[in-house]
């Protein structure tokens, strides 16, 4: 069933105090009902070289009301220049997960 008003947003971080600030500044917050970390290589262009980093990716799931809240929390604790922050609206999902996505974005 196609849903509305759900998103995914993904973010990095290579080092793990500014991570962890992060995730508990979003949960605190009620701006994220579950975080997951996974860690991963990168390798990207950055500033006219291929650069490579062991990163950790940040899957945070909320509603997309929630999300310009979200930007600016990882904005706000976030060490890179420009960090990644991309908002990928969920499309379909399990409507118990999701009415637990809301509650815990929306106490």
């Amino acid at each position: 069933m196609l849903k509305k008003g759900y998103c995914v947003v993904l973010t990095t971080f290579s080092d793990d105090k500014v991570g962890e600030a992060i995730i508990h500044s979003l949960l605190n917050k009620h701006l994220a009902a579950c975080v997951q970390v996974q860690s991963i290589d990168s390798y990207y262009h950055w500033k006219g070289k291929i650069q490579s980093d062991k990163e950790k990716l940040v899957v945070i799931k909320t509603t997309q009301d929630r999300y310009s809240e979200v930007e600016a929390d990882i904005l706000a604790n976030h060490n890179y220049e420009t960090p990644e922050i991309i908002c990928l609206p969920i499309e379909a999902g399990y409507q118990a997960y999701l009415d637990w996505v809301r509650v815990e974005t929306h106490p």
